[in-house]
Formats: C-alpha cells, structure tokens, sequence
C-alpha cells in the first residue's frame, strides 16, 4: 500500500446539505481526502450537492444510478412508516431491501478495477445500519483488496418502561429487528471484510464473537470546526439551559419541562427549546399548566448556524433523550463548550465520559425527571462552576471528534491492515 492509499469510498448516503446519516456520509469520505486519494462512490440523488461542494465528477466522486429501484422502494416506505418522522425500523427494512440493487450497480462499474488492484482499500462507510450485507465484502476479498465496513450504528433496544414512546413512534416492527442476524448475507460480509468499524459499544456487542478481533470502536458522528465555531458565553447567574432535537416523546423535552419546572418559576432558570415536531402544541400548553411559559422559548427549527447562536448563549444542553444512536447534538454543544445534561444510554452515553458532561442514569420516566431535577437544582446554585466542565468537553471534541480528527482515525485502521500489529484504539 503507498504511503497516501487509493482509497474506494461508498458512500451511498452522503450529501452535506442534508442532516443525519447522509451528512455523516459526506463529512466522513470528503475528511478522508486530506489523509488519502479517495473516490467517492454515492447515489444519484447527491450528484447535484457534490458538485455545489465543489467536487469534479468522474475524478473525484462517480454518481450511481439506482433510482428504477430506489425510488419506488423510498415511497412504499414512506407510506409503511405511518408518519413523517415514524418508524424508523420499518425504513431500515425497506432500504435493506433496496440497497442491494446499489451494490450491484457499483460492482458493474466498480469490479473490474477491483480485481486489477486500483485501490488499496474499499471502504463501504454508508449506510450505517449493521442489519444491510454487503456482496462488494466478497469482491474484495477474492481480489485480495482490504474491505472496510463502518462506522456501522443503529438497533439500541427500547428501555424498560417506554413502550408507550415505542408505539408513539411507530415502532412496531422494532420487536422483530434481531432478525436480521440470520438474514442471507450477514455473515459472510462480516466474514469477509477486513475491518469493521463500530459506532457504538452496542453494535460491538451485535457482531459475533468470531469476528470481534476486527473490530475498532469509533463513533460515526463528527464535528466540523467551520461550521460549530463559536465559544460558549452565557451571561448573568442564572442558569440558562437548551434542548435541541425533535419534539417527540422518546427524546423527553416533556420530562425537561417538569424536572425544570420550579426553577423556571422561581427565575433561576431559562429554557431555550430548539426544535419541532408532532409534540409541539402539547408542551405549549404543559408550559401554560405549570406556569412556566414566561421562561421558556419555543423556537421551532432552526438552521444549523442559527442553532449555535442559541446554543453559545447557554451553560448547559439538557437533553433527556432515551434512545439516541450517536447523539450528534452532544457533541455539537460540546464543540462549543456548553456542558452536555444527558441520559447515561447508548450514544450520549458513550460520549460523555467523566468531567465533560452530566449524567443521569436511564431508569423509569420518573427516575429521569426527578435526577434532572436534581442535578439542575445544583447547577443553578453557581452556574459558573460549569465552566471547567465546559473547557474541558471542547479540548475532548478537539483531540477526538473533529472530521479531520476522525479521517487520522480511520487512516490508522488502514495502516494497520497494511502493516499489522495491535488494533487501533483511540477511546
């Protein structure tokens, strides 16, 4: 392998005007170019955003076309998931389907260079979900060609005492996910790949225990230092805390209102609310019923920079959600040096270790209101005392979490599938 390796990127979700996993995609294969000669491989639907970014196709990325498959496919699962925002598992289900059409199309264009050894590396990086196999991990490995899968992430089990936020998110077809385990495909990609990153200690734990020595721990989710710029300066002494997410039962902006709510009333607390969603009305009016409504602000959405103006503003994002894969916003109020008041469970979880955030641990809705309550109380008696926690989770996201950081992360796996030795550890 050269010293910069020829690296195919697949990319099939990857776009950097869009959120979520599509600009996971983007910002992860666009990073690695600064640590290797990449070509990005994606969808269709991402050609026109790829080349507002600046990138020359046929050089720098090639554009699949699979939508005869895809489109259909997209519009049966909107249909399925029973509302905008809905059942997620159900989308993973019907892409998982689809997906594959992709692959073929990338093997037809993509094989022959493969077997020739054009590139050192292939490394399929969406999508994320571990439940979708992969026929490109058995091109390569016949071609003896390293195929990297990963950061793969999603399927955190509902916790105990939340099925009604389950069936508020239409999550019915959740309770037959682990299915996917004896799915056609499954084992042989792992099998085959020679790398496999995971997002979460979670997925980790999916992976059979035969493949685990392949194995590296390393969260998808990222920070662009251009576009989360600012520091945190919160003004006064009062205790000025922000959530920022959907409005919908598992992310628990209701629990925030009644775990915040004598501090809202007694003036020793304010509450920026970033976001919408089907919850909206309701906690307009808990607010109104808890007398409350003069301290909180309803935003609704906001753009991206506009949600760093709100966020520098404030000491703390509260954030009780019980079920979040990555938790891209903790890191994203992290970057700024606003102290992270989290769920200790999946993602978030994972994020936050000791003296860069607070956390709750993730028991009944009553358990999270009343240790919120708490730990609010005690930062409203000096919200200053915050700021070492604060300085403290934006050195954190600069050693760790930066997309630059990240693509010497991953550069490192592919040095070490070139040379050998101890897997790479960084966490």
């Amino acid at each position: 392998m050269r010293e910069r390796p020829r690296v195919l990127a697949i990319a099939e979700a990857a776009n950097p005007e869009w959120v979520s996993v599509p600009l996971v995609g983007w910002s992860l294969a666009s990073a690695l170019r600064e640590v290797a000669e990449v070509h990005i491989v994606t969808q269709i639907r991402n050609r026109d955003a790829f080349l507002r970014a600046g990138m020359t196709e046929g050089r720098d990325f090639t554009a699949i076309d699979s939508e005869t498959f895809a489109r259909p496919m997209w519009k049966l699962a909107e249909r399925l998931r029973m509302g905008e925002g809905k059942g997620w598992t159900m989308v993973q289900a019907i892409n998982a389907l689809s997906y594959p059409w992709f692959e073929r199309l990338v093997r037809r264009r993509f094989g022959a260079a493969i077997a020739r050894g054009d590139y050192d590396v292939v490394h399929r990086i969406t999508p994320l979900s571990p439940t979708i196999s992969s026929s490109l991990a058995g091109v390569c490995a016949r071609a003896g060609v390293p195929f990297v899968l990963g950061p793969l992430n999603g399927g955190v089990p509902w916790p105990a005492g939340f099925d009604t936020e389950r069936r508020q998110e239409r999550e019915w077809l959740s309770y037959l996910r682990s299915a996917y385990k004896v799915l056609p495909g499954r084992d042989a990609t792992l099998c085959h790949a020679a790398a496999i990153l995971v997002g979460s200690r979670h997925t980790e734990g999916e992976i059979p225990s035969r493949f685990r020595e392949k194995t590296i721990y390393l969260p998808e989710n990222g920070i662009d230092p251009a576009r989360f710029n600012r520091i945190a300066a919160p003004e006064g002494d009062v205790l000025r805390a922000c959530f920022v997410g959907r409005l919908v039962p598992y992310k628990g902006p209701d629990m925030l209102l009644t775990a915040a709510a004598d501090l809202l009333r007694d003036g020793r607390m304010t509450l920026d609310l970033i976001g919408d969603g089907p919850m909206m009305p309701a906690l307009r009016a808990q607010a109104e019923t808890l007398g409350i409504a003069g301290a909180v602000t309803f935003h609704g959405w906001k753009e991206h920079r506009e949600v760093q103006d709100i966020l520098a503003g404030c000491h703390l994002l509260s954030f009780p959600s019980i079920r979040e894969f990555g938790g891209g916003v903790v890191l994203e109020a992290m970057a700024l040096g606003v102290v992270p008041l989290i769920v200790d469970y999946a993602g978030p979880g994972e994020l936050v270790i000791p003296g860069v955030g607070l956390k709750v641990p993730c028991g009944t809705r009553e358990e999270i209101v009343s240790s919120f309550a708490t730990i609010l109380e005690r930062a409203a008696d000096c919200p200053r005392d915050l700021a070492p926690m604060a300085l403290a989770a934006r050195e954190r996201v600069a050693s760790h979490f930066t997309w630059a950081r990240k693509a010497e992360q991953v550069a490192g796996v592919y040095a070490w599938l070139r040379d050998g030795g101890d897997r790479p550890d960084w966490f």
